[in-house]
Order: C-alpha cells, then sequence, then structure tokens
C-alpha cells in the first residue's frame, strides 16, 4: 500500500519556523517529483513548492518565496518543507504529493498532475 504521511505540523507563533516532512512508504518516489499543497479553510487547495526528482529544479509560490524551502531526501524517500517567517495567512493544512512521471525534468505547481497524497498535517500560526 503507497502511503504519504505527513508530519512537523502544530502551533507557532508569527515569525516562527517548521518544518514538515512527509515519509514514502509502499513504493519509491526517488524518480519523482514531489509537492506540497495547503488549503485554508474555505478557501481552495492551493500550490506551495515543488521540487524535481534530483532536487535540481524547485518552485514556489509567491507568496511563500523567500521563506520556504523544498527538499528532498531520496535515500530516505523523504520530503521536507522547512518553513520561516510564518505569518498568520500561512495557517492551512498542508499536503504531500508526488507526481507519477518519471524523471522529468522540472515540476509541475498544478495538482492534477500529482497521483498520491497524504492525509495532510495542520499548520496554525497565531500569536
Amino acid at each position: 500500500q503507497v502511503q504519504l504521511v505527513e508530519s512537523g505540523g502544530g502551533l507557532v507563533q508569527p515569525g516562527g519556523s517548521l518544518r514538515l516532512s512527509c515519509a514514502a512508504s509502499g513504493r519509491t518516489f526517488s524518480g519523482n517529483a514531489m509537492a506540497w499543497f495547503r488549503q485554508a479553510p474555505g478557501k481552495e487547495r492551493e500550490f506551495v513548492a515543488c521540487i524535481s526528482w534530483i532536487g535540481r529544479v524547485s518552485g514556489y509560490a509567491d507568496s511563500v518565496k523567500g521563506r520556504f524551502t523544498i527538499s528532498r531526501d531520496n535515500a530516505k524517500n523523504t520530503v521536507y518543507l522547512q518553513m520561516n517567517s510564518l505569518k498568520p495567512e500561512d495557517t492551512a493544512v498542508y499536503y504531500c504529493a508526488a507526481d507519477n512521471s518519471l524523471y522529468s525534468v522540472d515540476c509541475s505547481k498544478d495538482g492534477v498532475n500529482y497521483d498520491y497524497w497524504g492525509q495532510g498535517t495542520q499548520v496554525t500560526v497565531s500569536s
């Protein structure tokens, strides 16, 4: 059974940091692009960041550029999202996703291109 399991969410004050992890099991995703999306209450899911299979290409939403960093460790079948300078508007459930295409040179910002999704981890930024 293929699973993506997110962890690392929680409550943090504005200006604080969190590091999310997404551990894959059931198959390796070392050849697949990975991404993070988020969904705030009452809003549609939105793209946050993506990374190509080898980690050379990454993309970010304008709202998080310069504050968030996506990375991956293919040996551990894990992708990370380092979130710094957090703002209340970053509050959302964060989802990890994996693309089913192998060895693409880049990564997609469109959720329709991702075939595997985790259950999500809650991030709340509040004083």
